[in-house]
């Protein structure tokens, strides 16, 4: 028997949430329905998608290269629904885009490929840079757009900026590190532990007021720009990084396992979000970007 869209988004919300009980809360169905549902996609699929423990659940490396699929058929769903539901789109013109290094494979990709779909004609032209940087570029009217980390915008006099999501940090750790057991990870834990620093964007400064804040200064074992070269020092055992949870993924590119925990304690947050300059008469192009990303928000909000 193939598998149903249904049982797909099952398995995304459990993926997502990492556990049966708060994905059947946020879908409102029964606990269930969900778990006979992901029983039979992996009879289906001949695969485990989850290891089963005491704990919860993890994700399994075939579970994780299937929820990329998933995601995809999804959006491919929806996206086929909303082109129904409103009449043929003929934008054309140039949209001028920016972003930050730790949004663009994260967040940019799957929201212009939605809007490449959707306005097609459209030239659509992106620049990669620091925050600041971006912020010169709106203010000065080089850019429409920008899709970045907004939780320091530093010009809120200028520019206006639209959350689309937000993401908490946690912490990451080896397979079988000491802390992957614990019950409860105080920030103090982590001080003790050589540190992995991602240096984009405002991680490392957050990162670091965080220790400081608590008196212990950090033992940075290696500082990157590269998100997967965090990945592997981790896996590997190479120390331990604070990050958001947004660029999480439970595999290193040499297919070692990373645990993801929570922290004890008032941990900063990353908002990421669009930015424009107030006042401005945006292009129509612009306009159907903001549209784009809006549309997508609040069906999130609904799953």
């Amino acid at each position: 028997m193939a598998f149903t869209l249904r049982q797909l988004q099952f398995f995304v919300a459990v993926a997502e949430q990492g556990s049966v009980t708060r994905a059947a809360q946020n879908l409102s169905i029964s606990q269930s329905s969900i778990t006979e549902a992901i029983k039979e996609l992996e009879s289906d699929l001949g695969v485990a998608l989850f290891d089963r423990h005491p704990r919860g659940l993890h994700i399994t490396h075939n579970g994780h290269q299937f929820l990329r699929h998933a995601t995809k058929i999804l959006a491919g769903v929806q996206d086929a629904r909303r082109s129904f539901a409103h009449a043929p789109e003929t934008g054309t013109g140039k949209l001028n885009l920016g972003v930050t290094s730790l949004v663009a494979g994260y967040v940019l990709s799957d929201l212009l490929a939605r809007y490449r779909r959707a306005f097609p004609s459209v030239d659509v032209s992106a620049i990669e840079d620091n925050g600041s940087y971006l912020e010169h570029l709106l203010v000065g009217g080089e850019l429409d757009v920008a899709v970045m980390v907004i939780s320091n915008l530093r010009d809120r006099m200028a520019l206006q900026a639209e959350i689309i999501e937000t993401s908490p940090y946690r912490l990451w750790l080896p397979l079988g590190h000491r802390l992957v057991s614990a019950d409860i990870i105080s920030i103090s834990d982590v001080a003790q532990e050589p540190l992995i620093m991602l240096t984009v964007d405002e991680i490392e400064e957050n990162t670091g007021k965080l220790l400081t804040a608590l008196g212990a200064r950090p033992h940075v074992a290696f500082r990157t720009r590269s998100v997967e070269a965090v990945r592997s020092l981790v896996a590997t055992g190479a120390g331990i990084a604070l990050l958001p949870d947004l660029v999480y993924r439970p595999w290193s590119l040499e297919g070692d396992r990373i645990e993801s925990r929570d922290v004890s304690g008032a941990l900063p947050v990353v908002q990421v979000g669009m930015v424009w300059r107030k006042g401005s008469s945006l292009p129509q192009s612009a306009r159907d970007f903001i549209g784009v990303v809006e549309t997508l928000r609040s069906s999130r909000g609904r799953s």
